[in-house]
C-alpha cells in the first residue's frame, strides 16, 4: 500500500503541475512562450518587463494558481520519494538517490513559496535544488533502484539524467542552442517530472519489474505479520 500510494504522489504530482501550467499560461493576455518564457514567469506576482538573457514581457495573472502548484508538485514528489521503498536498492545508493530526488522535491517547493520576483535568491536556490540536485537525482536513480526493477527504467534515469543535466550546464552558460532560454530550460526541469511520472503510472499497474507483475518483496517483519 505504501508503494502504491507513492506512485499515485507522482502521477498526481506531476499531472497537476502540466494541468495547471496550460491554464496558467492560457490566462496571459499577451501569448506565454515556452522558447522565451521561464517557468517561473508563470508564477511572478508583478506584471512588467523583464531583463536577464532573454529580454521578455511577463505578466502572469494567475500567478497564486501557478505557486500552489509548484508546492503541491514539492509535496507530492517528496512523499513519492519516501515511500516508494520497495523500487530503492538497500544501502548507500538507493538511500543517495531519494535524497537527491527529495531535495528536488524542497526545490519545487521553495520555487512557489519564493517567486522569482519576490525573492530571488531563494527562487534561485530553488531552481537549482530542483534542476541540478534532482537531475544528479535521475542519474544516481540508474544504480539506486532495486534489481527486480527493470533495466529500461535504469537506463531511462541514465539517459534522462544526462540529457537534463548537460541542458542545465548550457542554460547556466546561456546557451540556447537555438530552443530559447525557455525551451532549454525545460530540457533540463522536465525529464525528472517525465520519467517519475511515467514510473508512477507504471507502478500502479505492477509492470515496472518487466513482462511480469511486480510484486514488492515483503520484509520478515511483514511476512510474520501476514502469517
Amino acid at each position: 500500500m505504501r508503494d502504491r500510494l507513492g506512485h499515485v504522489a507522482w502521477v498526481v504530482a506531476v499531472a497537476q503541475f502540466f494541468v495547471v501550467h496550460g491554464i496558467v499560461e492560457s490566462a496571459w493576455s499577451r501569448p506565454y512562450s515556452w522558447a522565451e518564457h521561464n517557468i517561473s514567469d508563470l508564477g511572478n506576482v508583478t506584471c512588467g518587463p523583464q531583463g536577464g538573457p532573454q529580454p521578455r514581457y511577463v505578466c502572469s495573472p494567475e500567478h497564486t494558481l501557478m505557486n500552489g502548484s509548484f508546492v503541491v508538485l514539492g509535496v507530492l514528489f517528496l512523499a513519492g520519494a519516501v515511500l516508494t521503498g520497495t523500487l530503492w536498492r538497500r544501502g548507500p545508493a538507493g538511500a543517495a538517490a531519494r535524497a537527491a530526488l527529495g531535495a528536488a522535491a524542497t526545490g519545487f517547493a521553495l520555487a512557489g513559496l519564493a517567486p522569482a520576483d519576490v525573492d530571488a535568491h531563494l527562487h534561485v536556490l530553488g531552481a537549482a535544488l530542483a534542476m541540478g540536485v534532482g537531475n544528479i537525482g535521475l542519474l544516481l536513480a540508474a544504480a539506486g533502484l532495486a534489481d527486480r526493477v527493470a533495466r529500461p527504467w535504469r537506463w531511462a534515469a541514465a539517459a534522462s539524467g544526462t540529457v537534463a543535466a548537460t541542458a542545465c550546464g548550457l542554460l547556466l552558460y546561456r546557451q540556447p542552442l537555438g530552443l530559447g532560454m525557455g525551451g532549454m530550460e525545460r530540457v533540463a526541469a522536465y525529464p525528472l517530472l517525465l520519467w517519475a511520472f511515467a514510473l508512477g503510472l507504471a507502478g500502479l499497474s505492477g509492470r515496472v519489474g518487466g513482462g511480469a507483475r511486480f510484486t514488492p518483496v515483503r520484509r520478515p517483519e511483514e511476512r510474520e505479520r501476514c502469517a
